[in-house]
């Protein structure tokens, strides 16, 4: 990282490393074409993404460094972004190369933008606005030609991000929320499930759920559940049926801010080649928006990491496991404290 700004701050205290040392999606890679700049935020700091003609996508801070204004309005020219307010020309490092007002003016070193780490994986672009000392976790079911795969999101809450991934990790809600698809009111019993400690979090194996349509096929059936935490704000299902078809979700949320967030899910199937791609996603769509009403009514919208902020179920072993690693790990952001 590169340019004047120090990271992002929130309440004049950083954001724990834990969090921002880590890769985070935040567009489609189709939405950043050679030629295109956008803006996008992340832990509450404004970016803009670019492509240049022969430059992958690069992400810096939305603000030039001459007068502060946003850069995201400005053009793309050949392998340069062009702030709209001077025509300063900054090159895919961040480095200001061209000052209209001064042809002859060699711009000063200190010229720079602030310049973020940048991957492209699974059609999306990530982003870090830390140091991260791993690549995005591998999916390895997105290049196998035996799965079928989608994309769906990113699907903003007015929620902590963490409260949305609490809310992936829940099976009692099943049921209720997804009524008709993932369960149904007369069969909302949870038996015991096994949650364990892992180097990436929790753990948890064999729940069974029956389910009118639990993939989008239409088929109903006892689905088998496995989940696991990869990342404090990323996680992974395997969904297993009788048949030995098999389902896998990843799901990463992205922080806007301490109480918003964007969420991206990547789908793979083993089966159901026949299906449109597009028909996957809106019954994924689907699924993720009937959790919109509850995610944003929460009271307090940041995840309580005290046990007795809130009273707890059987079935909420998940939950707690993953507030007690949450809070084992150092994170603050997003939690109330």
């Amino acid at each position: 990282m590169v340019g004047l700004i120090a990271a992002p701050q929130k309440n004049n205290r950083s954001i724990e490393s834990v969090l921002l040392d880590e890769w985070y999606p935040v567009a489609r890679s189709s939405e950043i074409q050679p030629g295109t700049a956008r803006s996008v935020q992340l832990f509450e700091t404004d970016l803009v993404l670019w492509r240049g003609e022969n430059t992958g996508v690069v992400a810096w801070l939305d603000r030039c460094p001459h007068r502060s204004v946003k850069l995201s309005p400005g053009t793309v020219e050949a392998d340069t972004l062009v702030c709209p307010y001077h025509g300063l020309a900054f090159d895919a490092q961040g480095q200001c190369v061209k000052v209209p007002a001064h042809p002859n003016y060699p711009p000063p070193k200190q010229a720079c933008t602030t310049t973020f780490p940048v991957l492209e994986r699974y059609g999306v672009i990530f982003v870090s606005l830390g140091d991260p000392p791993v690549d995005v976790v591998p999916f390895a079911e997105w290049d196998d030609p035996d799965y079928r795969t989608y994309l769906s999101g990113g699907h903003r809450f007015r929620c902590s991000g963490l409260r949305a991934i609490e809310n992936f990790l829940d099976v009692a809600h099943l049921p209720f929320v997804h009524a008709g698809i993932l369960g149904v009111p007369e069969q909302p019993v949870i038996e015991d499930y096994e949650v364990q400690t892992i180097d990436t979090g929790i753990y948890m194996r064999n729940i069974q759920v029956w389910q009118p349509d639990p993939d989008g096929t239409g088929k109903d059936g006892l689905a088998t559940y496995d989940y696991w935490t990869l990342r404090p704000l990323m996680v992974a299902l395997k969904k297993e049926r009788a048949s030995g078809q098999t389902m896998v979700l990843l799901y990463c949320v992205a922080p806007i801010s301490e109480e918003e967030c964007v969420g991206w899910m990547w789908g793979a199937l083993n089966y159901a080649h026949h299906i449109p791609e597009a028909d996957l996603v809106a019954f994924q769509d689907t699924v993720i928006l009937q959790d919109v009403a509850n995610l944003e009514s929460h009271n307090p919208k940041r995840l309580p990491l005290e046990p007795q902020m809130e009273f707890h179920l059987p079935s909420d072993r998940a939950s707690l496991a993953y507030r007690k690693w949450l809070k084992q790990s150092g994170v603050t952001y997003g939690t109330v404290r």
